[in-house]
């Protein structure tokens, strides 16, 4: 007896299926425009975002320049959002914004575009080139749109983009260091330090580059020595100077006063 429910209850299950696909391909099929509409609607608001996003897709063509098409084709770039397509949805917010430079919802659609774009921002060891576009994107919607309600979260998202390139740059730094490409890490170090002054990694960078100096100058050959293990000094200096407080001067003093030593020790030599 339980085993004949269970069949019933499968084979009502898949009369159910079967009748709400034939019903969406109906609507698919339909050349009455106002119902497609009205259905594409429904399923959006239900949250069937791939049938809405189907249907929408059949309208375009027979409703771009109606009144009519604004509203749907904010949809339709909400449906490939929320669909997780976010190549499809950074281009047609963007359209929209095209379309509709004036329409009560281009704000919306421009701050759309670049959230669609931060979707596809890649974690910080991957190449970034879509953190950057979005970045730019952003930037673009912060700079024409200084009242609006959305700059909090707009400024959140841009220091966690800010903050993935600066852990990429930096690991990229680490890694010249961990290879002995001393002047190469140094240099690093410094372009980290000039793109990202405001981070609170910023003294551990600045002594990194106290570290790499001295090492480059440690293992260079006599005659280029002495400017080296200067740059070490003024480095050094630098650190100490910038962050006075920092956990990293005791450390990086060590390197000041061997970078001294050795100075001094050439000039002996040379005597």
């Amino acid at each position: 007896m339980l085993k004949l429910i269970s069949n019933y209850s499968i084979i009502g299950l898949l009369l159910i299926l079967l009748s709400a696909c034939s019903g969406y391909e109906k609507v698919l099929k339909s050349d009455d425009i106002s119902y497609k509409l009205t259905k594409a609607n429904e399923y959006f608001d239900k949250k069937h975002y791939q049938k809405a996003n189907s249907v929408y897709e059949s309208l375009l063509p027979v409703m771009k320049g109606t009144k009519n098409f604004e509203a749907l084709y904010f949809k339709y770039a909400y449906s490939a959002y929320y669909l997780r397509d976010f190549l499809s949805a950074s281009y047609h917010f963007k359209n929209f914004v095209d379309y509709f430079p004036s329409g009560k919802d281009a704000e919306e659609a421009e701050y759309m575009h670049a959230v669609s774009l931060y979707k596809m921002s890649p974690k910080a060891s991957l190449e970034q080139t879509n953190t950057i576009k979005a970045m730019e994107a952003m930037q673009s919607y912060i700079n024409t749109h200084v009242n609006s309600k959305r700059l909090v979260e707009a400024d959140k998202l841009m220091d966690e983009m800010r903050l993935k390139l600066e852990t990429k740059e930096a690991a990229a730094a680490k890694l010249y260091y961990n290879i002995s490409q001393y002047k190469a890490a140094s240099v690093s170090y410094k372009s980290v330090l000039q793109s990202y002054p405001e981070s609170p990694n910023s003294e551990y960078y600045q002594y990194m580059i106290v570290r790499a100096l001295y090492n480059y100058a440690d293992a260079s050959v006599a005659e280029k020595q002495e400017e080296r293990f200067s740059n070490t000094i003024t480095a050094y200096n630098e650190l100490k100077s910038t962050y006075p407080n920092s956990k990293y001067i005791t450390e990086g003093q060590k390197y000041f006063t061997q970078a001294t030593d050795n100075i001094n020790k050439l000039r002996n030599e040379h005597q």
